[in-house]
């Protein structure tokens, strides 16, 4: 199993997340998940985080984000999207 690796790339990222209300800052978790997804060209975020990634409103403004960063905007998908294909 290789195991990602978390840099000061993807920590930059992070923050500018946070600076731009994609996440909230109590919730790194998330913008952990998202960073490294993006940074590293991961093609699915599978999550059941409604409120911060898997929602048509917050999908939209994370691409917008991620155009601006030059990242991979990963398919995020909840584990029942992942069962109905």
């Amino acid at each position: 199993m290789e195991f990602l690796e978390i840099n000061d790339n993807i920590k930059r990222i992070i923050e500018v997340y946070i600076s731009n209300y994609l996440m909230p800052k109590d919730v790194l978790g998330d913008a952990l998940h998202l960073a490294i997804t993006s940074f590293h060209k991961i093609d699915y975020l599978l999550t059941w985080s409604c409120n911060h990634l898997a929602n048509a409103n917050k999908k939209k403004r994370i691409r917008m984000i991620n155009e601006r960063l030059r990242l991979a905007t990963p398919e995020i998908i909840t584990p029942l999207e992942l069962l109905e294909d």
